[in-house]
């Protein structure tokens, strides 16, 4: 509970920071090697914990997030930039749902990351039960999913020359083509994992346009929007996690990928919905 407090705090000063910093232009770019760090913790943070706690000890796990933790602290301390702070009173959250445009935009991050995390908490038990693969073959689609993601930051510049209000709707469609391709191709263990590649840098796309097009619809309230976020991100967890389960049980995977692309097709819709 703590550490998703410290979570839910460090997640939006993140998002803020890199939406602040960027140089004129280069938003994008700069947001999308922020977003690096979730290929990281999924693919090299994953994969290393297991082997650490399996070495060593599980506490041992702790022991280097506590690690990692403090050098990322020292980082920052060391850093020369220059911190903006807001005179008065801290904006309320719900006061920042009244800033025109808000709305749709959470709208689409709660259709995109309950279709996200509603298929990703069952890939690994369709590979090992539906496909026969070992558990080990988990470790193997995270790689794939984290590969497009990472690879997903060398294309940022696209956006950056399109705009990210022109690409969302866009970038939200590619998800759910990959959806539907997922479904298609759910039989079969490589073609499964060559899909996942693909979903993690359409998702690269679909994350990065919604930082930016968040992050610029109030700079002075930036912290609390991205907060906003946050909160509909973790919700979008236990959401997809619960409601994808009895799909996954009683009709399969292809089925909760296909629900996962009408998911998206709502995000799309209101990607692309212009507020007056």
């Amino acid at each position: 509970l703590l550490a998703g407090i410290a979570a839910g705090v460090a997640m939006p000063a993140i998002y803020a920071s890199a939406a602040a910093i960027a140089p004129p232009g280069r938003e994008s770019g700069t947001i999308g090697v922020v977003l690096t760090g979730w290929t990281l913790s999924m693919v090299a943070g994953v994969s290393l914990s297991a082997v650490l706690a399996d070495l060593v000890h599980w506490r041992a796990v702790f022991a280097a997030v506590a690690v990692l933790a403090a050098l990322a602290w020292m980082g920052l301390t060391a850093t020369s930039l220059s911190d903006t702070r807001k005179a008065g009173p801290a904006p309320a959250p719900l006061e920042a749902l009244g800033i025109p445009g808000i709305l749709p935009l959470l709208v689409a991050c709660a259709a995109f990351m309950t279709s996200f995390y509603g298929v990703y908490g069952y890939l690994g038990d369709h590979l090992h039960v539906g496909l026969g693969q070992p558990v080990s073959a988990n470790g193997l689609a995270a790689l794939a999913y984290g590969i497009g993601f990472g690879t997903a930051a060398l294309l940022d510049g696209i956006i950056d020359r399109l705009g990210a209000r022109r690409v969302m709707p866009f970038a939200y469609l590619l998800v759910a083509v990959v959806y539907v391709a997922m479904a298609a191709t759910s039989g079969s263990f490589g073609l499964t994992l060559t899909m996942v590649a693909i979903w993690g840098l359409a998702n690269h796309f679909g994350l990065n346009v919604l930082v930016m097009r968040l992050s610029a619809l109030d700079p002075s309230r930036r912290g609390t929007i991205m907060g906003l976020n946050s909160a509909v991100t973790y919700l979008a967890v236990f959401v997809g996690t619960t409601s994808f389960g009895p799909l996954y049980s009683n009709f399969g995977f292809a089925v909760c990928v296909m629900v996962a692309a009408l998911l998206m097709l709502i995000a799309a819709s209101a990607a692309a919905w212009r507020t007056r």
